[in-house]
């Protein structure tokens, strides 16, 4: 299983939202470089990374941050927020990016996501479903989809999609643990596609139990930065896994 720390930007600098609300944002750090590095330092190998100000403005915001971390670290990242068209998607590989994620345009331009997993290849796209209520939530978490998860991996899979990252937002921020059913249930009915949990990680438990549920990835914010989960206690759960 992948351990996955999440870097989200807004105005370059780290934060965190509590259930995607953005009246809701917390600093924790200015220099997301520096905690790249402490992440690559303990053994990680992927980072996850929002631009919450490109996911509000439609287009990447915070795409100098990623050259720098890209240079900075070997880390493969996946980036998400803002990109809504080919121009934006090619900016982030540009600068970086080894895979990108997907949500709102998924929903709103589903040829357009299809054909960038054939053009792409599935190894580097990501379906980012984002959950609330039941439904896929968009456009930085503030619209409704009007689809529900299961039914947006299903209209991608002939297209070859292999990855998606979900997201319980009610969990989000919450430091209360993840909704593991959903999780489970996703990954027995997707064999073929690698998810990603995240949302709500609040403890070691919670890694070890993903472990042992068969989740494949999971995505690690908050909880690091508010001192529930340290830098050691992830560098000694690679070392012994």
């Amino acid at each position: 299983m992948e351990l996955i720390p999440a870097i989200d930007l807004i105005d370059g600098r780290c934060v965190r939202l509590t259930q995607g609300d953005y009246a809701q944002t917390k600093i924790y750090d200015e220099d997301p470089v520096e905690v790249a590095r402490r992440y690559a330092d303990c053994g990680i190998r992927r980072l996850h990374i929002v631009d919450l100000d490109g996911a509000k403005a439609k287009a990447p915001c915070n795409l100098r941050v990623l050259e720098r971390v890209a240079t900075a670290t070997s880390l493969d990242i996946e980036w998400g927020g803002g990109i809504k068209d080919t121009d934006a998607l090619r900016s982030a590989v540009n600068a970086g990016a080894s895979r990108i994620i997907c949500g709102s345009i998924a929903v709103d331009d589903a040829p357009l996501f299809a054909q960038w997993l054939q053009e792409y290849g599935a190894e580097r796209m990501i379906l980012g479903a984002d959950v609330r209520n039941g439904k896929v939530a968009t456009h930085g978490w503030l619209k409704d989809g009007g689809i529900c998860v299961e039914e947006l991996v299903e209209k991608f899979l002939p297209d070859g999609l292999s990855q998606i990252i979900c997201t319980d937002i009610s969990c989000d921020g919450m430091l209360q643990g993840p909704n593991f059913p959903l999780y489970t249930a996703l990954q027995q009915r997707f064999p073929t596609v690698d998810v990603t949990l995240s949302g709500g990680i609040s403890s070691m438990k919670d890694i070890d139990r993903a472990y042992e549920e068969g989740i494949r990835a999971v995505i690690i914010g908050k909880a690091i930065y508010e001192g529930r989960i340290t830098l050691k206690d992830l560098e000694r759960w690679l070392l012994n896994v």
